[in-house]
């Protein structure tokens, strides 16, 4: 049995990054960068007014100044400024040759149409200069750059409109178990609506990936052999949530094995999720899920995802915050490694959610984050600051 730091070093070190495409910058969120993004211009790419107001010269403050021209923005100035003169320009116009300031509106009076009273002693000129946000070749997007909506305005800004990205990881799904029906249907006593598929096509979304779900495998070994190698035909990875334990039917591992899969681990000191397994054929990936929702979810965050993320291009650094403890928590045994799921109250507090057990897929649902307590500590305090794992 391995511990959770073991067996996270194990899943990287298997890893590898996949290959490349070209795709419309509107497809690329989610998306991992492929490549560095450079910016093809300066920003801004003149001297641009940063308020509505008048540009003039310093040396004119005080005095009342000609209006000869107005300009909005997106047009050029057509006048230069001589001494005694203003021009009238909006928020984003280009500042006029000869101007070195820009008054604001409402720090004026207009004695008439064509002339303005201008105020001494102005510091601030009100002018961003060409260039001072970003140089023409500068960096504006580093490669590994997972895409989010504020990336697309900086790809638009540098006209990077078809961006390098990793292509992404394939992920197959199986769930395993006589006793599931699917969602749609009502399930007879025995039997339970089959949730693990739904919820790790969900992560594996949230991650950036391309979920396959296969189905469900009987619990046979024929169907289960046939269930993962159809998930692995063209796949990247395989989940199999169920029949990695130590009942009569749980065949996961054993048939991992027939098809040449090489098993890296089968337990890992963890709770929830203690029989997790993992292994790899060739430059593929397959992990053997516990078939308890919340040990399944948990497992995902702590293993799959960061696997994902780095075969997609990105080195996953989970947000981790210190908070304090509202009020105690103690478990029972202190032999593996205990992931809690917990909410954070308005007061900044972190609160451990009713949990009563790995089945128990209700906990989660209030659950913002994980805190977790090493192999040999039962309790936290109240008051105690402690890491919380975001999901």
């Amino acid at each position: 049995m391995k511990t959770f730091e073991e067996a996270l070093q194990i899943v990287l070190d298997t890893s590898f990054r996949k290959g490349s495409e070209r795709v419309p910058f509107m497809k690329s969120i989610g998306r991992i960068l492929a490549e560095d993004i450079t910016s093809d211009l300066m920003m801004p790419p003149f001297d641009k007014s940063a308020v509505d107001g008048y540009a003039c010269r310093k040396a004119d403050l005080g005095n009342d100044l000609e209006l000869i021209e107005v300009v909005p923005a997106g047009k050029m100035p057509v006048k230069t400024l001589q001494a005694g003169q203003c021009i009238k320009v909006m928020t984003g116009a280009p500042v006029p040759q000869g101007a070195d300031m820009v008054i604001r509106v409402e720090d004026v009076t207009t004695p008439d149409v064509n002339r303005i009273s201008s105020p001494a002693g102005q510091k601030k000129n009100n002018i961003c200069l060409t260039g001072e946000d970003i140089k023409t070749g500068e960096i504006v997007l580093t490669s590994g750059t997972l895409v989010e909506p504020q990336h697309i305005a900086v790809m638009a800004a540098v006209g990077a409109v078809h961006p390098l990205v990793y292509k992404k990881v394939m992920v197959a799904v199986i769930s395993s178990g006589d006793e599931l029906v699917e969602p749609d249907k009502t399930p007879p006593l025995s039997k339970i609506r089959n949730g693990n598929a739904y919820q790790l096509c969900a992560q594996i979304e949230k991650c950036g990936a391309q979920p396959d779900y296969v189905g469900i495998a009987a619990d046979t070994e024929e169907s289960t052999r046939k269930m993962i190698l159809r998930a692995l035909d063209g796949n990247d990875m395989v989940l199999i949530s169920g029949g990695v334990s130590m009942g009569d039917f749980d065949f996961v591992p054993q048939v991992f094995r027939e098809l040449g899969i090489e098993v890296l681990f089968e337990k890992v000191a963890v709770q929830p999720g203690k029989p997790t397994v993992f292994g790899k054929r060739n430059r593929q990936f397959v992990f053997g899920l516990p078939g308890n929702p919340v040990s399944a979810f948990v497992q995902f965050e702590l293993l799959v995802k960061p696997l994902i993320h780095k075969i997609g291009g990105n080195s996953l650094k989970p947000l981790m915050v210190s908070l304090p403890m509202r009020n105690n928590y103690q478990r029972r045994k202190a032999d593996r490694m205990s992931f809690i799921p917990v909410a954070i109250n308005d007061q900044s507090e972190v609160i451990p959610l009713d949990y009563h057990g790995s089945a128990h897929i209700n906990s989660l649902v209030e659950a913002q984050g994980f805190v977790s307590l090493a192999i040999g500590n039962k309790t936290l305090n109240k008051g105690e600051f402690v890491n919380v794992r975001f999901i």
